[in-house]
């Protein structure tokens, strides 16, 4: 069963294309990552869902509305959290949730055992009286989710929720996000920290509007990347990465920490043919080169390099 089914969906802005006649499902309780570059089309997609953006074009259904014909339902039945925290600084926790909670029509007995749950998630029982804006970054990540989901909703946008937050507690709000989907919450994600999309049971790439990819993260590093990829710790690494992506075994550069990654193509046959390149004509030091299993940013990489070659 599906949560969210798009159907060619467009929006424009004057004469340009902002999201370009995109369709795709996303299943009930399933977590399903959108990533693309800043840009690419994501938020705007999101505020369609959500009912924010009436599309110029297609609809999407989205928990049984249509975001065309009835956004205003489609509001009531969803929650949606934005990188910036839906919350009020200068109100207390406890003021936080009773608004959110009355938004959505929560009242009474049900109110109180909603806001003991998210009180809960957030780590804040017995703060209720705590200022929002005086919480830690982590802590008040937590509660703007529970904010979201007050109200049990089948789905939760989520867009860019981590951005700004340390690892740690990056972490921890990825174990609530894979609660949450155990419950039969549907949670449709964007995030840049592409390690965090590892945890997506679907992911859909999208670039200039387009989509580009789909596929779980092992289908998407076996479907797109068939060639050897290397990662090569050396000196100098800005001046080598020049040098390694003019040479005609290597396909694909990038800086990924203070390394670099490359896929090679046929003209590879090995090691000493980098160490020959780097350090015997250009004088730059090899510490280590290693075949490795790709990860999702070199996938994400050669896909608009891919897509930039049309």
């Amino acid at each position: 069963m599906n949560s969210i089914e798009v159907k060619n969906l467009t929006k424009k802005f004057g004469n340009f294309t902002s999201v370009d006649n995109i369709s795709f499902n996303v299943k009930q309780a399933e977590i399903f990552g959108f990533l693309g570059a800043n840009g690419a089309g994501k938020s705007t997609t999101i505020k369609m869902l959500c009912g924010i953006l009436e599309p110029t074009l297609g609809d999407a259904i989205v928990e049984g509305q249509s975001v065309a014909k009835n956004p205003d339902r489609v509001k009531q039945n969803i929650g949606y959290m934005s990188q910036r925290f839906s919350l009020y600084n200068d109100l207390a926790v406890g003021e936080n949730l009773d608004f959110f909670g009355g938004v959505y029509g929560l009242s009474n007995q049900k109110l109180n055992e909603r806001k003991k749950w998210v009180l809960k998630i957030a780590n804040l029982e017995g703060k209720e009286n705590l200022l929002t804006g005086s919480l830690p970054g982590g802590i008040k990540q937590r509660l703007a989710l529970g904010a979201a989901v007050i109200h049990q909703p089948g789905i939760v946008f989520l867009d860019e929720p981590t951005s700004g937050v340390d690892p740690i507690s990056r972490r921890n709000f990825w174990e609530l996000i894979n609660e949450l989907s155990s419950e039969g919450t549907t949670v449709f994600v964007t995030t840049h920290y592409l390690e965090e999309a590892e945890f997506c049971n679907n992911i859909i790439f999208i670039d200039d509007g387009k989509l580009i990819a789909e596929g779980n993260p092992k289908t998407l590093k076996t479907k797109y990347l068939d060639k050897p990829i290397l990662e090569v710790e050396c000196s100098s690494v800005i001046e080598a990465l020049v040098i390694l992506e003019k040479s005609p075994f290597v396909d694909e550069t990038s800086i990924f920490g203070n390394n670099i990654h490359i896929i090679v193509n046929e003209k590879y046959v090995e090691e000493k043919q980098i160490t020959a390149l780097l350090e015997k004509q250009n004088n730059i030091t090899v510490k280590k080169i290693s075949k490795i299993v790709p990860t999702l940013e070199d996938v994400f990489i050669h896909l608009l390099e891919m897509d930039k070659k049309k």
